[in-house]
């Protein structure tokens, strides 16, 4: 784990950061890719470097601009010389009513959640084949179930269920290509207690999970799913079992 250099986009804050943290913790080097929060971004590695010296690159870069994944993958590499896991994180969330949906609505979503994560795969694909290493992209379980005037948001992540699918036989065998799709884990800013409660009435578990959970699994899947590829992993405390 010591060796692990690991690529987090959208590592600012929210489940960016938790992922960043965790496996920071575990002993991995995190490079922290953000676009606007540069503030949050330089307070994170600051936090994170004074437990562990010269272990944390901080790369501004906006995922619209075509020429980001070359660049941010560049420097991505060469903090340490090698790297091991792209985790595909950045994503936008916002609902696009059909009736009001925009075509820069559209472009943003996709390129941000589908078409980046495409191409830092082929930026990264030539270092993750030396290091057999791996990525993990964030789905959602959205990208199954629809979210009622979320169309767009919904399309581009089933988009990036299908890229991960088509990217592990790709990139197999030296590479494995996996997702995780969370469930209820951090609400929306704007989201009133009652729909949470309404949401977690019908979850399994009954509760909300955390940025750990996910974390966990994207653990798993670097360090022990080695026989794992072409798979979405669901964290979602069973919300997926209700109607």
């Amino acid at each position: 784990m010591a060796n692990k250099t690991v690529l987090v986009t959208g590592a600012a804050k929210r489940l960016g950061a938790g992922l960043a943290r965790y496996l920071h913790g575990q002993g991995m080097d995190i490079i922290l890719h953000y676009h606007h929060s540069q503030d949050e971004a330089q307070v994170l590695a600051d936090e994170l470097s004074e437990l562990r010296d010269g272990s944390i690159l901080t790369v501004m870069g906006d995922l619209r601009d075509p020429d980001a994944p070359r660049q941010i993958i560049s420097a991505a590499a060469q903090f340490k010389g090698h790297l091991d896991v792209l985790i595909n994180n950045a994503s936008v969330f916002y609902p696009t009513p059909l009736e009001h949906a925009t075509l820069s609505q559209w472009d943003e979503s996709i390129t941000v959640n589908m078409r980046a994560p495409y191409f830092l795969t082929k930026e990264a694909a030539s270092y993750l084949r030396i290091a057999k290493g791996c990525i993990i992209s964030i789905a959602d379980i959205h990208a199954d179930r629809p979210l009622y005037n979320y169309s767009i948001y919904c399309a581009s992540k089933a988009g990036l269920v299908m890229l991960t699918r088509a990217l592990a036989r790709e990139l197999g065998p030296a590479i494995r290509v996996n997702a995780v799709a969370p469930g209820a884990i951090l609400w929306p800013e704007s989201m009133p207690i009652s729909k949470q409660n309404d949401i977690l009435d019908r979850t399994v578990l009954k509760q909300a999970g955390s940025t750990d959970d996910i974390a966990k699994a994207i653990r798993y899947l670097i360090l022990d799913g080695d026989y794992i590829t072409g798979q979405v992993l669901t964290v979602d405390g069973g919300r997926t079992l209700y109607s």
